[in-house]
């Protein structure tokens, strides 16, 4: 068997955290395929060396400032990394190629991924680890998008006649050998990636965090931990903004069907979060999470026969496509429909109810804003009676008012929109009757 584990910011911000994510995998033979992050916050004020590569890159490239000096924070942290582990380890020679290439204004994504870089070489050596490059073996095509193809041919070919390797996380090489990034939160993605590659049984994801959480821990105290979510579930909840996991890693491991465990650097002998292709045993709860966002908008049209006027709902989609406006939800009636748009769309289209009332001719058209969405997802909900019911009167009883629901066929998913006043309040009256409830 054979496990990649990912390392994020917080689990590799300084040598005492070395230590202990070298015990996680020295703890584990299976552990072959470590993917690090640039070191993170020590602190709560504290910079994490990503920003400081960011700020130094600026400040070389379009300020002219001395190179060295600006340089010589992030060296000093990771000496001190080397220091406090007793390595041998000298990155001086790399310091002077990378200033080198900032002068040279080898570009944004470069200065980002020094730190993965960086680290990824320190881990290696800690370890006794074979250091792979990630832009040796991780490829976009021209257009910037993520050469899959090309990346799991290399990737396992480089790594069938290596038992154990640190490959850093975050980027990888455009077809010209220039350094491309991820999006922030990259490395989960690499770890994703380098998983699927190898046909990993098991992709481990440490952070900071002992699991992923029934609900937001900053709306409602020390939340249940979900032992066990399947990936449709996580998209829901992810979508709706629960994030523990970079929404991109998802989708190497899923095709695989390559299960991934959420665990904690600092909790190691916590189980954490299983996420899983399908799980046959039963949920803890009837709901498995509850998310949601604030700042969306909803425009509410009425029109008589409208259901039996052909091509009305394709106008609509057409005024929100040649307006660059992507549409959330289309709850609908008989004589009604309504039209959920972010609402940062909104604000930077306000006459997008005009030009959808010129092309639908309605009888009523009028936008609400400060609308909140609240996803409540359970794969515990499907032929269950009376979920929605009990949703309805949580909310009920807490006086808040439901503008907007929405559910598919699925039932993995009930929807609702409240006004924004309501959002926190709604997530902990849901959490109270399904979690605590239950308890």
């Amino acid at each position: 068997m054979s496990k990649v584990v990912k390392f994020g910011g917080s689990s590799l911000a300084d040598a005492n955290q070395f230590r202990k994510v070298a015990d996680i995998i020295r703890s584990d033979k299976e552990r072959r395929y470590v993917v690090p992050s640039a070191p993170g916050k020590r602190f709560s004020d504290d910079t994490k060396v990503t920003d400081m590569l960011y700020a130094c890159y600026d400040a070389i490239t379009e300020e002219g400032k001395n190179a060295y000096n600006q340089f010589a924070p992030i060296a000093e942290r990771f000496n001190g990394i080397i220091s406090d582990l007793g390595l041998t380890l000298s990155l001086d020679e790399e310091y002077e190629t990378i200033i080198e290439n900032f002068r040279a204004r080898a570009g944004r994504d470069y200065a980002a991924s020094r730190g993965e870089y960086l680290n990824g070489i320190i881990l290696a050596n800690y370890l006794g680890y074979e250091f792979i490059d990630a832009a040796k073996v991780i490829f976009f095509r021209p257009d910037g998008r993520f050469d899959d193809t090309l990346t799991d041919s290399c990737l396992a070919s480089v790594l069938h006649g290596v038992f154990h390797a640190v490959i850093p996380g975050f980027y990888g090489a455009n077809p010209d050998g220039t350094v491309r990034t991820f999006s922030r939160g990259g490395s989960d993605v690499t770890g994703s990636i380098v998983a699927k590659a190898i046909n990993a049984d098991l992709y481990e994801n440490w952070t900071d965090v002992s699991g992923f959480l029934v609900a937001d821990p900053r709306i409602v105290e020390n939340p249940d931990v979900i032992e066990s979510i399947t990936y449709k579930e996580l998209r829901e909840l992810s979508y709706m903004g629960a994030s523990v996991l970079h929404e991109a890693a998802i989708f190497p491991v899923r095709s695989a069907k390559i299960p991934i465990n959420i665990r904690n650097t600092n909790e190691p002998e916590a189980k954490g979060t299983m996420i899983v292709a399908d799980d046959p045993n039963p949920p803890q709860h009837i709901i498995t999470g509850i998310a949601g966002k604030k700042h969306f908008s909803v425009i509410s049209i009425e029109k008589d026969e409208m259901n039996s006027e052909v091509g009305f709902l394709r106008r609509i989609l057409t005024v929100l496509e040649a307006n660059g406006v992507s549409f959330e939800h289309i709850p609908t009636g008989i004589d009604t429909m309504s039209i959920v748009l972010d609402g940062k769309d909104v604000d930077k289209k306000p006459d997008i109810v005009e030009k959808i009332c010129a092309v639908t001719e309605p009888n009523h058209i009028e936008m609400q804003s400060d609308l909140a969405l609240i996803a409540v997802v359970g794969r515990g909900m499907k032929a269950k009676k009376g979920t929605a019911t009990r949703i309805f009167a949580a909310l009920s009883h807490a006086d808040i008012n439901i503008i907007m629901i929405d559910q598919g066929s699925s039932e993995l998913n009930i929807i609702i929109g409240i006004h924004e006043s309501d959002f926190e309040k709604a997530i902990k009256v849901i959490y109270d009757m399904f979690i605590l409830s239950e308890k």
